[in-house]
């Protein structure tokens, strides 16, 4: 059996996104044991370097080792309990799933439902809470990758607060490609991805806890019904108190780890307000690029993630057969539409180190290739131009 020697592609899909060099070359350094002195002094910079991402000074801020539904896990089995309720806010594919683990803990999953490609109504989310006093937490997607809208996050915690519910919020997508602001907006418990704006490879979640979401961790009536998900038993081995020796958890993937510090290095270097704006601009350019062809995106401007552009397929266009034809001929992955959108969009993703002039220009000039190619209803021949005017001036 030969070695595996996978090809090189272009990821513009929902994620993963395109891993720099400098976390590849981070990955390939000597492995470490995961209680080496060296090796937790690493660990340390880089709960740093994530406290920093997130905009938070949490002391309870790790990187779990598994991609973000393990994060989303983590942070329902510490905070929810059996009988609890939840107010869980769904506009797409990634509310379903809290739902799924707000049941799996033995609680009530009260559900606020908008259309997909619809913000979430924050009228609607008052009037849940208002309805079920003493709900533990509401918890919504930030940037849902489903259909790429952006909650507007700050209203929602600054709800919750008020009717004293914490929060758990889905940052998958957006950290790292838009201000993510835990400490400001008051969020109690946060996960996001190692593999979409952060550009590591999949397999790490950072999380983040307020303190007042360690005190109910801590303050339990009931047994966190996942071993490995326990922050009491996983904060031993992240942080020591008093100087104390790390307890052994379990084994970390130390070289993901060094791969994720690497990627947190890079966003450090560039500026998250940087970071910010690259997306934004990126995103502006692909949209000029995709309208000049006579395409749209799904969702309203005010509610678009730069990240995450859901382009409306045109009629009679066999979807399919262009993201494959895409990958064969140019290497570029896209993505297809999920649950109520499947078949009706294309997820391009413009996130991390997909982020890039270079990567707008070439997914504009393939699209608009294989479409001409394919007899699709487009204007050919002006998406570079209007992409150009976006990036170049």
């Amino acid at each position: 059996m030969p070695s595996f020697n996978p090809p090189l592609r272009t990821l513009m899909g929902p994620g993963p996104s395109d891993v720099h060099p400098r976390v590849l070359a981070a990955m390939g350094r000597p492995t470490l044991g995961h209680l080496d002195p060296m090796f937790v002094a690493m660990m340390d910079e880089l709960k740093d370097l994530m406290r920093s991402a997130f905009r938070t000074k949490n002391r309870l801020t790790i990187p779990v080792s598994g991609p973000g539904s393990v994060g989303m896990e983590t942070c329902f089995v510490n905070l929810v309990e059996p009988g609890d309720t939840v107010i869980v806010c769904q506009n797409g594919a990634f509310g379903g799933r809290m739902k799924e683990n707000v049941e799996r803990c033995g609680a009530t999953a009260v559900m606020v439902m908008d259309d997909w490609g619809k913000r979430i109504d924050v009228n609607k989310v008052e009037e849940a809470l208002k309805a079920n006093p003493g709900a533990k937490a509401l918890a919504f997607v930030h940037a849902e990758t489903s259909t790429g809208v952006r909650a507007d996050a700050e209203a929602l915690c600054k709800l919750a607060n008020e009717h004293g519910a914490l929060t758990i919020v889905d940052a998958v997508t957006s950290l790292g490609g838009i201000p993510v602001e835990v400490d400001a907006w008051g969020i109690d418990a946060v996960y996001s991805g190692s593999q979409k704006c952060l550009s590591c490879t999949p397999g790490l979640s950072p999380v983040s806890f307020s303190a007042r979401a360690e005190e109910v961790v801590r303050g339990r009536n009931t047994k966190v019904q996942s071993w490995f998900m326990d922050l009491n038993l996983v904060m031993a081995y992240w942080d020591s108190a008093d100087g104390a020796p790390r307890a052994y958890h379990h084994t970390a993937p130390i070289n993901s780890l060094y791969g994720l510090h690497e990627s947190l290095v890079m966003l450090d270097e560039e500026g998250i307000e940087a970071a910010w704006a690259r997306h934004a601009k990126n995103h502006q350019a692909l949209r000029a690029g995709l309208e000049a062809m006579g395409l749209s995106l799904l969702v309203d401007e005010a509610d678009r993630l730069p990240q995450l552009n859901a382009v409306v397929i045109p009629d009679g266009v066999d979807e399919a057969l262009v993201r494959k034809t895409l990958l064969a001929n140019y290497g570029l992955e896209i993505g297809a539409g999920l649950g109520a959108l499947a078949g009706k969009v294309w997820r391009i993703g413009l996130m991390g180190t997909s982020s890039s002039a270079n990567h707008v220009t070439l997914c504009l000039a393939a699209l608009e290739t294989t479409l001409v190619g394919m007899g699709a209803p487009i204007t050919a021949g002006a998406s570079a131009e209007a992409a150009r005017a976006v990036l170049f001036n």
